[in-house]
């Protein structure tokens, strides 16, 4: 299969890309400057390099490609990590939202019926079962800028879904872990639990759903030749409150154990959302991205994952 990769020098992207080309497809990869394609051609892709928010540059590409399946990796998240910055997801919610339109806009130009878009798992309602399938209901309520992400997101899976004549598969990742990632031993996460800023709130219920970039990657390229129209959670089997992953986690950086504070220290502190999250947030359920993709993780679950991937 020819398969065109936007966004393949992410922290997905660059795993996807090998794997995708390890499997005996054809792949093209798409980056912003010539500097990021090095690690694209070095994995064997072809490299297309423009920007993804002009339309004419990217309908180019894409035709010039003339791939059976696009998969959208557009994302760009601040090394940082601080969620408390109002700026954190600007760019990544432009190259959601237009960035995402100019995709789907390209592929029914160039005639692609297939296009696999990346999400997120953690935009469930926060009420009822603390773990969630895909026919869950999905947030409401936008305030702020975690609400604004969720709505730029969630407003692509639903364009993608009325994009007529294309094959939309959604995958709803779970938080993200391994080399390049917040979590990764030098990334902006470690350096927070590290430094005991990361801490359990209140009664330390929010329930995260993880996944290795590795089998992150793997999904994606399963979704290439398997599985239906609709969405996929793309998440490791255990789905765990802060309470239970985050001392885990800290020892498999050999921190000390995270501190305990009150919710209403936390508001002060962090502000409502991220304590909300921290108490309220839900996690995913990934029986259906097993069954369907016939999708086998290398890392199951956090609980030996997170000291795997920092050796």
């Amino acid at each position: 299969m020819k398969v065109f990769v936007a966004g393949a020098t992410g922290v997905v992207g660059q795993p996807l890309v090998k794997q995708l080309v390890e499997a005996g497809h054809e792949v093209t990869g798409l980056t912003r400057t010539d500097e990021r394609a090095r690690s694209i051609r070095l994995a064997g892709a072809t490299c297309a390099i423009c920007d993804a928010l002009d339309a004419e540059e990217l309908t180019s590409a894409v035709v010039k490609a003339s791939p059976d399946v696009i998969i959208n990796q557009l994302t760009s998240l601040p090394a940082s990590g601080d969620q408390r910055d109002p700026e954190f997801f600007t760019r990544t919610n432009e190259l959601r939202g237009r960035g995402g339109h100019i995709l789907i806009e390209a592929a029914q130009a160039a005639g692609v019926k297939r296009f696999i878009t990346q999400s997120i798992a953690f935009t469930y309602a926060r009420e009822g079962s603390w773990v969630k399938d895909e026919t869950a209901p999905t947030v409401s309520d936008f305030e702020g800028s975690f609400g604004e992400s969720f709505r730029v997101m969630l407003a692509h899976e639903q364009e993608l879904a009325r994009a007529e004549g294309i094959e939309g598969l959604i995958l709803r990742y779970g938080f993200f872990y391994g080399p390049g990632t917040f979590y990764a031993g030098d990334g902006a996460t470690a350096d927070e639990v590290r430094g005991r800023k990361f801490p359990v709130v209140g009664p330390g219920t929010g329930n995260f759903s993880f996944v290795h970039v590795d089998d992150a990657a793997a999904a994606t390229v399963a979704a290439v030749t398997r599985g239906s129209v609709g969405i996929y959670n793309i998440t490791d089997d255990e789905p765990a409150a802060i309470k239970d992953w985050l001392p885990v986690y800290a020892k498999a950086l050999g921190a000390k154990p995270p501190r305990h504070v009150p919710a209403w220290l936390a508001r002060l502190i962090a502000g409502k959302e991220l304590t909300n999250a921290a108490i309220e947030m839900r996690g995913a359920s990934n029986s259906k991205a097993k069954a369907e993709l016939g999708w086998t993780l290398e890392h199951p679950t956090w609980r030996t994952g997170f000291s795997e991937s920092l050796r």
